[in-house]
């Protein structure tokens, strides 16, 4: 009985002591209303702290709240004037000493910008340098349509959006396409639209809110006997709204332009102004609106208007419902019989397939 009850005592007593150490050796955060919070730190901004605990998991703590940090793991901390020091973290007299291999570090609270464990400053530095093909977001829609007996047609439609942001840069991609025929006996033209727009814009930030580009757009549109529509421009941009839900860009710069009709070429240099809007509705749609103009230098009686309006809404993980709208307008068509339209729309719906790189 002695003996079980020496063992039973021993087993206590280690317990008692692998609990202690489990708590002496996690990271704790005290709150300026005395609550303590044990865990371990993974990551923190001016606004929220992230500690990963035993028991609750994640817990977010808003940032302000935060009154000691002591750390038994290394935390990488950010200044803001850019320096980071790397060390466990200890609040002494208001202040956070940083014991960094290389010395000691005493920092304000108020300085600091982010707190990062090894983890996540990995994850964070490569993410300053993705490689081109990491960091891709977008999706394409297909869709297709027939009838048949008392009419005979054919339409089919596709949108593709493809899009890479980095903290410095992004790339953006896109591509739409119509084509329609009427196939019924003595139906003229047999051809009702055959139109693709596509190209490509190359941003890179030179301040938060400044940043230059450059693009290449271009149209074909067989109904308007355009054979290539080529835009190639660049200049500044604006970041007027940048945040998590709303984006708002505005463009200035010179646009070079090669039009191919299958009676006329023309060149001629045009200034770009335009603003691109997105919105993110909720949790599962975002909405995206373009508004370009195109003044000729040339003859300033003359110009080209794009517009494009689209949304998407995810329905699932890689499914989703996307819309594309896109108006062009030109001022001088070439000539024909019977007159060609100086407006060219074009509408695109379906399920949308996304991708994520």
């Amino acid at each position: 009985m002695k003996t079980n009850f020496a063992r039973t005592v021993h087993l206590g007593a280690a317990l008692s002591v692998l609990a202690f150490c489990s708590t002496l050796f996690a990271d704790q955060v005290v709150l300026k209303n005395g609550d303590r919070i044990s865990g371990a730190i993974t990551k923190s901004d001016d606004k929220t702290l992230l500690i990963k605990t035993e028991f609750a998991g994640d817990v977010e703590i808003q940032w302000p709240a935060v009154q000691e940090i002591n750390s038994t793991q290394p935390l990488h901390v950010t200044l803001a004037n850019g320096r980071t020091v790397a060390g466990t973290v200890m609040t002494a007299d208001g202040s956070m000493v940083v014991n960094a291999p290389t010395g000691t570090v005493t920092v304000v609270k108020s300085d600091v910008t982010a707190l990062r464990s090894d983890t996540e400053q990995t994850t964070y530095e490569k993410s300053l340098h993705p490689k081109l093909t990491q960091g891709w977001n977008g999706g394409a829609n297909v869709g297709f349509a027939l009838t048949g007996g008392n009419s005979d047609t054919r339409s089919l439609a596709i949108a593709f959006t493809g899009d890479r942001k980095t903290n410095t840069d992004e790339i953006a991609l896109y591509e739409n396409t119509v084509y329609a025929t009427n196939n019924a006996a003595g139906a003229s033209p047999s051809t009702t639209a055959n139109s693709t727009q596509g190209g490509a814009r190359y941003s890179h930030n030179l301040t938060s809110r400044l940043f230059g580009f450059g693009s290449a757009d271009f149209q074909t549109n067989a109904l308007q006997e355009l054979n290539l529509r080529s835009v190639l421009g660049g200049g500044l941009g604006f970041h007027a709204i940048a945040n998590d839900r709303t984006t708002l860009d505005f463009f200035f710069g010179p646009a070079y332009t090669r039009e191919s009709y299958i009676t006329l070429q023309r060149n001629f240099l045009a200034i770009t102004l335009g603003e691109e809007l997105s919105q993110k509705l909720g949790a599962s749609t975002v909405i995206t609106q373009k508004f370009y103009f195109f003044p000729d230098l040339s003859d300033t009686s003359q110009y080209r208007v794009t517009f494009n309006f689209g949304s998407v809404t995810k329905l699932s993980k890689w499914l989703g419902w996307q819309n594309a709208f896109g108006d062009i307008y030109v001022t001088n068509p070439p000539p024909a019989t019977p007159a060609l339209k100086k407006n060219d729309i074009v509408l695109t719906t379906g399920l949308n397939v996304t991708f994520t790189h």
